[in-house]
């Protein structure tokens, strides 16, 4: 039997280390053959290039779709970045003839790709749809957009679900399956203590503070007065050397590079802080990890969702920075707090020094499941029938409204 062409869209690095676990479990199911695109933040070297990461994890990359991103102030960045990225996308797609595109999330580039996919009449699926962030950020409309588009979705959580199906849905397709990184937790694939302290120079048995801040979207032209309070904190924090603090540099949003430029321009300011541009999935769950070891303290500090979703997977306590993560479902691992250094230091205090904290982040339940979704998604696009019927979506909520169109 042929198998099933499924073909795997990355952006950027947070997003292709979710997707690590649904690559291995396409790549290993007998009926699946995986077709690697990378495009995004992938391919810019301001970002840290991860192409290198991709390749040695042992995957195949089949296609680079480049994008043009603009100024980083230009108001019309990221609306030119889904438009090129569209044209060079529907030309990759053309040559590898996928049976099924994947796309994960919420970011622009993957919104240019279901965009492109669903317009090419392919069958597109649609990861970690369903959730809510109102924070200021263009994910929810983003999300939601992407959701309607898509053929397939594959959720993190029910009350995602439920939300897909809230949208007039059909509840065939839609497939609650959890968040992937858990798969990748739950195998301890992640660097050690060791590795760690070699490759990052840290002592680990000093409390780590792992520190990422994305523009807000809505409010990119601000993302440099943002971050300031937080490299203020971190600063008067690492004038003690009792802390080990690694900051990375933010996504390719729009004010992405106004956040680089400021976090380069600090470092005069900067003691015994360590700066990467990324950390990669395997180093980056391997800090989180160092909270689950007796006597060590990690906190993930800024406003990335990682420090909401994969956090709790580690019991490591979290600082929420600002609006970005604003309604997203959490454990009790987090305390959230503005743009205010103050703030920011005393809530980091609170996640090394609070043994009452600790112990609740450490005990708190993870909302995102347990590990296993790379086979379940894998399992679906193996079986899901590819007809017309996939292709032409259905509003289930047309028999509760009246003959005007409203809800009855």
């Amino acid at each position: 039997m042929k198998k099933r062409i499924i073909a795997v869209y990355t952006g950027n690095r947070a997003e292709y280390g979710l997707q690590y676990p649904i690559l291995k479990a396409i790549d290993a199911h007998p009926d699946l053959e995986y077709k690697l695109i990378v495009s995004g933040a992938h391919l810019d070297k301001n970002f840290g290039e991860t192409l290198d990461e991709i390749k040695s994890d042992g995957f195949d990359i089949h296609a680079e779709v480049e994008i043009d991103m603009k100024d980083d102030g230009s108001s019309d960045s990221t609306a030119n970045a889904i438009g090129t990225g569209m044209l060079s996308l529907s030309e990759k797609l053309l040559e590898i003839k996928p049976d099924i595109l994947v796309v994960y999330a919420d970011r622009f580039e993957g919104f240019s790709a279901v965009i492109t996919g669903t317009q090419m009449n392919i069958p597109t699926a649609h990861i970690e749809g369903g959730d809510i962030t109102e924070g200021g950020a263009l994910d929810d409309s983003v999300r939601h957009a992407m959701t309607k588009l898509a053929h397939l979705h594959f959720t993190t959580n029910q009350q995602a679900s439920n939300r897909i199906l809230g949208m007039g849905e059909e509840s065939w397709r839609v497939h609650t399956v959890g968040f992937p990184a858990i798969d990748l937790i739950g195998e301890d694939n992640y660097a050690t203590a060791k590795e760690i302290e070699e490759k990052l120079n840290i002592d680990t048995k000093k409390p780590v503070i792992l520190f990422t801040q994305h523009s807000v979207t809505t409010e990119f032209d601000l993302s440099s007065d943002q971050i300031k309070p937080s490299l203020d904190a971190l600063c008067a924090l690492s004038e003690s050397n009792k802390y080990e603090i690694i900051i990375t540099y933010p996504n390719n949003d729009a004010g992405g590079k106004k956040i680089i430029e400021t976090i380069r321009n600090y470092k005069l300011k900067m003691k015994n802080i360590g700066v990467y541009p990324s950390l990669g999935r395997y180093l980056y769950h391997g800090v989180l990890a160092l909270n689950l070891a007796r006597g060590k303290h990690v906190v993930c500090v800024g406003n990335s969702s990682s420090g909401i979703k994969e956090t709790p997977a580690f019991g490591c306590p979290t600082v929420n920075i600002g609006s970005r993560q604003e309604s997203r479902l959490r454990g009790e691992n987090v305390i959230d707090t503005e743009y205010d250094k103050e703030e920011i230091i005393k809530a980091i205090k609170s996640c090394i020094e609070d043994e009452t904290f600790i112990k609740k982040s450490k005990n708190t339940k993870n909302p995102y499941g347990e590990g296993n979704s790379g086979k379940k998604i894998a399992d679906v696009l193996s079986r899901v029938t590819l007809d017309k019927k996939i292709l032409r979506k259905k509003m289930t909520l047309q028999g509760l409204v009246n003959d005007e169109g409203w809800f009855s």
